[in-house]
């Protein structure tokens, strides 16, 4: 048996499968397919031809222990899904988040609170997106990448599998480190290779490129590639491989 609260606006077309729960205030557009156990969160906005599968959980807010140094309590707009996205099994997608349209949230996957998701993106299985960051469109993030707090990607970044962003230089001891919280930026076309672990504060330039299993400590200049432990110029990303010479939607 499905829960679904008196105030919530079910779109026409739509479906929802068994034990669904949807809260006060829900808007779930039209032409949607919300599968079996899925929760929709108080105030959460869907837009049209959205599907969300098995056992995802919408609009959940943060959790904070005790002892965290640096979630707080705050208020949060609802999660808003965008036309045409779709949502993997057991995906989690946090109060304050925003996907644009089409984005594929894949099996597993998690994006946190005040996070903003453009047009197009794939956040792949198993991939975290951590708290305040922003990920333009057309990015491709795979399998079990972790994007740090704080981080920014512009559009159409790549980032391989297994690809570890931070934020915190001091690990986690002395209170100096909350001076000094920074994420990585990724700019326009960057792309990061399998495995590679790119350090607090630290910018990759557009069309940069920074080789598998590297570790960057320092800012990649534009369409450089880098390599290594720690990361060093190699040589110029090939003028074909550019994404100004792809003929992409831009």
């Amino acid at each position: 048996m499905n829960h679904i609260a008196a105030s919530a606006e079910i779109g026409a077309g739509s479906t929802i499968g068994r034990f669904a729960v949807i809260h006060e205030g829900v808007v779930l557009g039209p032409g949607c397919r919300v599968g079996d156990g899925v929760v929709l969160h108080a105030g959460t906005c869907v837009g049209a031809g959205v599907r969300i599968d098995e056992g995802a959980s919408i609009g959940k807010l943060p959790m904070r222990s005790a002892s965290s140094a640096v979630t707080r309590e705050r208020a949060f707009e609802p999660a808003r899904l965008g036309d045409g996205t779709i949502v993997g099994t057991h995906a989690v997608i946090y109060a304050g988040a925003t996907l644009g349209e089409r984005v594929l949230v894949a099996d597993l996957a998690t994006v946190r609170e005040n996070v903003r998701v453009g047009q197009g993106t794939i956040v792949g299985r198993g991939v975290a997106i951590e708290n305040d960051c922003s990920i333009g469109r057309f990015c491709k993030l795979e399998t079990n990448a972790y994007i740090t707090a704080f981080s920014t990607l512009e559009d159409r970044v790549f980032v391989a599998p297994g690809v570890i962003t931070s934020n915190d230089n001091f690990v986690g001891r002395t209170a100096e480190r909350f001076r000094h919280f920074r994420g990585v930026t990724v700019e326009r076309g960057g792309r990061i290779g399998a495995h590679a672990t790119i350090l607090p504060g630290v910018t990759i330039g557009a069309d940069a490129l920074v080789a598998a299993g590297s570790v960057v400590t320092r800012d990649v200049p534009a369409g450089q590639i880098v390599l290594g432990s720690p990361a060093r110029p190699w040589r110029r990303v090939p003028d074909e491989q550019l994404l100004e010479n792809q003929g992409w939607e831009t």
